[in-house]
């Protein structure tokens, strides 16, 4: 008897445990919610108004942290958003995205595209080695600079599992060096006789930020504006196979054979399910839109949590050599991605 009795109380203690869990990540998930909330503001300004909310909210968040501290009963639910709303705003962004739009970049422009990845990402981690980086920071400085800027960074950390602070890093990488190319694309491309598409396809297939494109191309003109953004989204749907390319190499490494079960990153197949399904469906414009407020509200959440997480003490640490790897990353992606598109146009 004594033991029924003991195990029955045993579960009545144990419920309001499993309640205090659920209700943990509320604090966090307001103050991450509450940072994305000031990025968007703050995006309003003209000073600050060409950089994205996800950059914006990182920097908050960081500057938040480092300054008045994260309070510990928020940390349950700042790690929620840099895992669980991370993935789903990466399913969602699945719906941004159609076949049709891929098609329409051209079997040339996608081989480009694919080919620059592949060489920017491997240069990156080359370079990474020969400057004496951490490897899973080159990987993240990769994956920003080859793929698409923030997101590609905290996605690809979800195999690489790298330091907080390594990404923020490689984020911030990515940021300055996406900004210059952003700024200086519209008076390259005027000195190189570069037509509308081929520039629109120069600058989806090295800027980094999708924001950062959609700046550079339209500024020569609608045709430019319009393939840039099909060939920028068309390239992030390579971050898909990369992910799980990285989470292969990762079990292997690990375990040191070939056999390993890689683990399997679920949102990523769960990215491309929502780009076959928006290619079978008409999403009316209406929903449309508000799905692609969702999801970048979503990612600025997250990006908001990364940067509660980043000790700025820990960022300086690391010195000048990870922003020369990002220099010449971008500096690469964007000499090797216009010599295809003159070899090939």
């Amino acid at each position: 008897m004594s033991t029924i009795t003991y195990t029955a109380a045993d579960e009545e203690k144990s419920r309001p445990a499993a309640r205090f869990q659920i209700t943990g990540i509320w604090p966090g998930l307001f103050l991450t919610t509450l940072v994305a909330c000031a990025a968007y503001g703050v995006h309003l300004l003209p000073v600050v108004s060409t950089f994205s909310p996800l950059i914006i909210a990182i920097l908050l968040g960081m500057i938040f942290h480092n300054v008045v501290g994260t309070p510990v009963s928020a940390k349950p639910g700042v790690t929620f958003s840099l895992r669980r709303v991370l993935r789903f705003a990466i399913i969602m962004l699945g719906l941004q995205l159609t076949a049709t739009q891929i098609g329409e970049v051209g079997a040339t422009g996608i081989g480009i595209i694919a080919v620059t990845l592949a060489a920017t990402f491997l240069f990156t981690g080359w370079f990474g080695r020969m400057m004496g980086i951490d490897p899973k920071l080159a990987q993240l400085i990769g994956a920003g600079t080859s793929v698409c800027g923030a997101s590609a960074v905290i996605a690809t950390n979800t195999v690489t599992d790298a330091h907080d602070e390594d990404v923020a890093y490689a984020v911030a990488c990515v940021t300055v060096f996406g900004s210059i190319a952003m700024f200086a694309y519209p008076t390259l491309g005027t000195l190189l006789h570069l037509d509308p598409r081929a520039y629109g396809l120069w600058a989806g297939s090295s800027i980094h930020e999708i924001a950062q494109v959609v700046a550079a191309a339209f500024q020569e003109g609608r045709q430019a504006g319009e393939f840039g953004t099909i060939a920028k989204l068309s390239r992030v749907t390579l971050l898909a196979p990369l992910v799980i390319a990285l989470g292969v190499a990762a079990a292997r490494r690990s375990s040191g054979t070939s056999s390993a079960r890689p683990p399997m990153p679920w949102f990523v197949l769960g990215f491309i399910a929502m780009i076959a399904l928006n290619s079978i469906i008409t999403i009316p414009p209406e929903a449309k839109s508000v799905i692609v407020s969702v999801t970048t509200f979503l990612l600025t959440m997250a990006l908001a949590a990364m940067g509660l997480e980043t000790d700025i003490g820990k960022l300086y640490a690391k010195g000048l050599r990870p922003l020369a790897v990002g220099a010449a990353a971008s500096i690469f992606i964007s000499l090797f991605s216009l010599m295809l598109i003159k070899l090939t146009t």
